[in-house]
């Protein structure tokens, strides 16, 4: 089998997504994806990773990841490179299944488990990767959130009944028991963002240090301990800042907290992690074995969070991830961007030994996902069941590709001659 063609598709919906379908002469089309820098990602596949790989092999996947990333320079974060590189190699192990007829879970060892515990990321449906509509603001103001007939927070005139973004803003409460409703038993909100541009991060007032503990104390009393809750930070805030919020979250008995600095200093994290009674998880922000073991070796972290489509693909996740068991760390992967790069972490999760839990978001899986996408996972009652299709399991559908608002480039032997 040689590879013949590799196409990526981007769709102006959706600027931050980018996916990549490598065509073989026996027929077989593998699915990739990666999100943001969509553009650099995209000229480094045609001019940099297509005449390589065109007429090899598509299953000698680890030569493939190795020669990539030697040609490319290819660092430790999720640089453009490391986009590329990760979405071209989720599509080649979906050849990889197709070909085999198993899934690629199967192919990865074997599934550990039939289900995977999942957690409810809060974001609205034009969180993230989705062109939001013009004027659209995620600040908490009073009145922005309804609880319609079903149940679910909803956002009136919005896409559907989960804009849990706003919700857990303005209504937390609510919010955990909308998701408690659907066996969803786990949740992760960012209050503090809102506070950050006051002082680029360096501190924060006591008046918004209470305001953003506000959601936590909604949660807490109105459902008690029936749900977990992840505080994310998005890598914002200085150590002497973070160490407050941290702090003050500590009554709260939290599941994690995320990211809580920036992550190009491992010692930094490490002294967070002496100094806070909150377990840490960290980090999808970086890429390659090379950088989470230097993260491991530290003791900087409790929870191993790892991108598929952004520290290398399935490829590098699997080595990551059994790294971590070697230091007796659960791994959660991430997911807040596409639909493959959800399917391609349940495939991981589901084979780990040591998987914890997996990112998902109710308004992308029940939203725009399977608008995208002909075959989604099986969520039922907060867990995620072992996909049983060949490979990927999902293809695009046809509608993307007749889009107006879809772009598609290829590489073939004609156009790298």
């Amino acid at each position: 089998m040689k590879i013949t063609s590799i196409d990526t598709i981007l769709n102006s919906e959706y600027p931050g997504l980018i996916w990549v379908q490598i065509h073989t002469d026996k027929g077989i089309t593998g699915l990739g994806e990666t999100a943001f820098g969509v553009e650099a990602v995209e000229a480094l596949i045609h001019h940099e990773m297509a005449p390589y790989l065109i007429g090899k092999d598509p299953l000698h996947i680890d030569a493939h990841w190795t020669n990539l990333r030697n040609s490319t320079r290819a660092d430790l974060t999720p640089s453009a490179e490391m986009r590329a590189i990760s979405a071209i190699d989720v599509a080649l192990w979906d050849i990889f299944g197709q070909e085999t007829g198993q899934p690629i879970h199967q192919l990865l060892g074997g599934p550990s488990r039939e289900r995977v515990m999942i957690y409810n990321t809060c974001a609205g449906y034009r969180h993230g990767v989705r062109r939001s509509e013009a004027g659209e603001d995620y600040t908490a103001s009073s009145g922005d959130t309804v609880l319609n007939l079903s149940g679910n927070i909803g956002q009136v005139g919005d896409e559907g009944p989960y804009e849990d973004m706003r919700a857990f803003l303005n209504n937390a409460d609510d919010l955990a028991e909308s998701l408690l409703s659907e066996g969803i038993t786990a949740m992760k909100i960012w209050p503090f963002d809102q506070f950050y541009e006051e002082s680029d991060g360096q501190r924060i007032s006591l008046e918004n240090l209470k305001k953003g503990l506000e959601p936590f104390d909604k949660i807490r009393k109105r459902v008690g301990n029936k749900i977990q809750i992840a505080a994310e930070m998005n890598s914002l805030w200085s150590t002497p800042a973070i160490l407050r919020i941290a702090h003050a979250l500590e009554d709260y008995d939290l599941m994690w907290i995320e990211d809580a600095i920036p992550m190009n200093n491992m010692d930094a994290l490490a002294d967070f992690r002496s100094k806070v009674n909150i377990p840490i998880c960290a980090s999808e922000t970086i890429a390659t074995r090379e950088a989470f073991r230097e993260m491991f070796e530290r003791r900087a972290t409790d929870i191993c969070m790892l991108d598929v489509t952004w520290c290398g693909g399935i490829s590098e996740a699997k080595k990551i991830a059994t790294m971590a068991e070697s230091y007796k760390l659960p791994a959660a992967p991430h997911d807040c961007t596409g639909p493959v790069t959800l399917m391609a972490g349940v495939h991981l999760a589901i084979n780990l030994p040591n998987a914890f839990i997996q990112e998902t978001v109710r308004a992308y899986n029940s939203g725009w996902y399977p608008t995208i996408v002909d075959r989604m996972p099986d969520i039922e009652f907060g867990e995620v069941a072992a996909p049983t299709e060949p490979g990927l399991g999902m293809a695009l559908r046809p509608e993307v590709f007749t889009d107006p608002r879809t772009t598609l480039r290829k590489s073939d032997a004609k156009t790298i001659a």
